[in-house]
């Protein structure tokens, strides 16, 4: 009750207040004391909820612009706010920075997700080709028999045909699955045998998937913002969605084996024990997980 009553003050009556009296002072708008003070992913974040919560109709559409737009947009807000390119000269270079990255984030979400909302089609035949290359690099020397195999579980899959596995996260699934083996075939290949541990084994394949579930609800409900905000200078792309997830695989197998369960059967347990592990990790506004081998 307290919180949402300092909400409605802070937001309708103090801030404004506050953001009159510092301009008076400094001479400055709110974005460009941020400019001024923050770098990175704090800098970024702070630009994105001073555009949220103004009550400037062209600062609160900023937010949503596309990056075609971009350019337009940010002289806009310096018509808006009476800033001077002559007299603050990096704040157009500042602003289409920051607005570049949010609206990049933005459009990853929804590359993601369109991809994620495409099922796997074994009538498909480029999803045909990338479930046979996942196999080819996981299995270099090991032919497989028939499409239709009980060896798919050499690499982690449930059942005879990998297609079932893929429901979830449809053909993200699998993506994600070949970019680690294709960019990191020496440490896939290192999962792969540990994940056949006798006593502390997973299924490969499946957790895998499991894993791109995780980096999609973590995109999906913001948490990557600091990461992605730190690690992408410009626009974030479905490859840094890939490389977060690389982060996530082998980072996981460390936890799994550093942790130890006495059994499979506790998997959903360790799941989201890793989880809330990560989801620390990227609530540090400096923050960027990237695969250091």
């Amino acid at each position: 009750m307290f919180i949402s009553l300092w909400e409605f003050f802070y937001g309708h009556f103090f801030r404004f207040w506050m953001k009159w009296l510092l301009r008076q002072m400094t001479g400055k708008c709110e974005l460009q004391r941020i400019f001024d003070t923050y770098v990175g992913a704090q800098r970024t974040h702070r630009i994105e909820n001073s555009l949220t919560y103004s009550k400037n109709k062209v600062l609160q559409k900023a937010t949503l612009v596309v990056q075609s737009e971009v350019d337009k947009c940010v002289e806009d807000i310096m018509k808006e706010k009476k800033i001077n390119s002559e007299k603050d000269a990096s704040f157009k270079i500042c602003m289409k920075a920051c607005l570049l990255q949010i609206s990049g984030y933005k459009q990853l979400y929804l590359d993601v997700e369109s991809v994620r909302k495409k099922p796997y089609d074994s009538d498909n035949l480029q999803h045909e080709k990338l479930l046979l290359k996942l196999w080819n690099l996981l299995m270099p020397t090991k032919k497989l028999k028939a499409r239709i195999s009980k060896q798919w579980a050499d690499i982690g899959f449930q059942g005879d045909d990998p297609k079932t596995d893929f429901r979830g996260m449809g053909i993200l699934g699998l993506i994600n699955l070949v970019y680690f083996s294709e960019n990191y075939t020496s440490e896939a290949h290192q999962i792969l045998s540990r994940s056949n541990h006798p006593k502390l084994g997973y299924s490969y394949a499946i957790v895998g998937i499991n894993l791109t579930e995780m980096a999609y609800s973590l995109l999906k409900s913001e948490a990557l913002k600091f990461h992605l905000y730190n690690f992408v200078p410009g626009i974030p792309t479905m490859e840094h969605f890939h490389q977060f997830y690389c982060y996530l695989v082998y980072e996981f197998d460390k936890f799994w084996f550093e942790e130890k369960p006495e059994s499979i059967m506790y998997f959903n347990m360790y799941r989201e024990k890793f989880h809330e592990k990560i989801k620390g990790l990227l609530l540090d506004c400096n923050v960027s997980l990237t695969l250091k081998i």
